[in-house]
């Protein structure tokens, strides 16, 4: 069965390393991913990953810097993302597990990610 916390370690690695390939096993094909900063719901695994894959390549390509911390927020665990610097914290990610799979993410603005004990850990 797979945890919270070893999804969350998963999506981490995939933000600090840049790399899909250890997280995408870990989707439904039915995953759904809401975004405050996305318009829309995504629905399914293969739009995630289209999406995702091109955010990763937009940020190797800008050379900014992600930083991809677990953390802990009043609903459980997160991880907990910042730009630039490892303290300018811009959002907190959150996921739902049904068996092995990912079944649900989101990535939040509100609350505000400060308000999450971090960690200290950021899996590659």
């Amino acid at each position: 069965m797979l945890s919270k916390t070893d999804a969350l370690r998963a999506y981490a690695s995939m933000l600090n390393s840049l790399d899909t390939k250890d997280f995408a096993p870990l989707l439904a094909a039915d995953c759904h991913y809401e975004s405050y900063w996305v318009l829309a719901e995504l629905g399914g695994k293969r739009e995630f990953l289209a999406y995702i894959t091109g955010e990763l390549q937009t940020l190797r390509a800008s050379g900014k810097r992600v930083w991809a911390e677990l953390g802990y927020c009043f609903w459980g665990p997160c991880v907990v993302l910042a730009e630039d610097e490892q303290d300018n914290l811009v959002a907190t990610f959150v996921v739902e597990v049904e068996g092995d799979e990912i079944k649900r993410m989101d990535l939040c603005g509100v609350p505000s990610p400060y308000l999450a004990r971090r960690s200290g850990e950021y899996p590659k």
